[in-house]
């Protein structure tokens, strides 16, 4: 340990020490740049980045009635640049799902949206003109009568119950999906190929809720155990590799000693820009932070966040992305905003 260390370590600045290789982050107090059209959101609930480091958040519109006393309703799909300004909006209610789950870009930079409950996958252009290919159909699930209500049937076939997380891969073009935002939905990864033909699915073990799901450049597929405070990673086959360990304590533990969930620890996720994509930043809503994850080893060696309204704070935080700089974006649910965390440490 360096003489730097050993002084902090006696300070309220522990926490830099301890960071273990990690980039230190802050909140960016300029981003963004206030909506304009006195616009209200809803409840965000994802966020994605673009080859350009456009920013794109998932409105899911569902504001206080009285709200737009004061305002306008915002669009379902927002675009901000790097300076947090809106450079385009679009959404149409016939084609979209209002309960928007998680967005991806492609390596065209087109843009892929999963909505759940909605039994579909979309693909986008850029400027969202024009719906391109729609997997499933909107409204029809898969389950025994069709419906939201009915038995979930996991079937071999391009079509959803839930979807939660899209990832497109940049070498052929298959589509992999997380089917399984709801606990008693369905609850596998999905494959099809660039045309939408089913090709093959598994179910990762012990999930009550399959909640995100990304792929990273070596080809494993890292899947959320929301409930189970884990993340399960597999080949692109379904063969299982290892599980990381998300764990968490309540920081005021409940009169009866027993812990309980507030949403997860393994909420969603996504990597580092860096070739090797060596750290891996995941949502941990029980905590109401973000843990900074090492990849390849598992080993948790920072955070950021914590429960609250004021910047930097997050309120059951959903979605996030991380740009090309290596900069944070947090989409909230519960908070109806997007958030910006820049480096300040390398």
């Amino acid at each position: 340990m360096n003489i730097f260390c050993r002084v902090v370590m006696l300070s309220t600045l522990a926490a830099v020490c301890g960071a273990q290789n990690a980039p230190q982050y802050a909140v960016d107090l300029t981003w963004p740049k206030p909506l304009p059209e006195h616009w209200v959101l809803g409840g965000l609930g994802g966020v994605c980045v673009d080859r350009n480091d456009h920013v794109f958040v998932l409105n899911r519109q569902d504001v206080l009635e009285v709200d737009l006393n004061a305002g306008k309703l915002a669009p379902s799909v927002i675009e901000l640049d790097s300076a947090g300004k809106v450079v385009h909006s679009w959404g149409d209610a016939k084609l979209l799902d209002p309960r928007l789950h998680s967005c991806y870009v492609d390596k065209e930079n087109t843009i892929w949206i999963g909505s759940a409950p909605s039994g579909m996958i979309q693909k986008y252009s850029h400027d969202g003109s024009k719906l391109l290919q729609q997997f499933g159909k909107k409204g029809v699930f898969d389950s025994a009568d069709g419906t939201a209500k009915g038995q979930p049937l996991n079937s071999n076939a391009t079509q959803f119950y839930m979807p939660s997380s899209i990832f497109v891969d940049p070498a052929n073009g298959d589509v992999y999906v997380s089917d399984g935002e709801g606990t008693g939905g369905n609850q596998r990864i999905a494959v099809m190929d660039k045309d939408g033909k089913f090709l093959r699915q598994w179910h990762p073990e012990g999930m009550q809720t399959v909640h995100c799901m990304s792929v990273a450049n070596d080809g494993l597929v890292y899947v959320c155990n929301r409930e189970g405070s884990r993340i399960q990673v597999y080949d692109k086959q379904g063969g299982f590799k290892k599980n990381i360990e998300v764990r968490w304590t309540p920081f005021t533990m409940p009169a009866d000693g027993k812990a309980k969930e507030t949403g997860g620890s393994a909420v969603a996720m996504d990597f580092s820009r860096d070739r090797n994509q060596r750290l891996m930043y995941l949502i941990n809503q029980n905590n109401s932070r973000v843990e900074i994850i090492e990849r390849e080893s598992g080993k948790v060696l920072g955070n950021f966040g914590r429960p609250g309204h004021f910047p930097g704070d997050f309120d059951q935080a959903h979605g996030i992305a991380v740009d090309s700089k290596g900069n944070v974006y947090i989409a909230e649910n519960r908070g109806k905003r997007v958030q910006k965390f820049k480096i300040v440490v390398k």
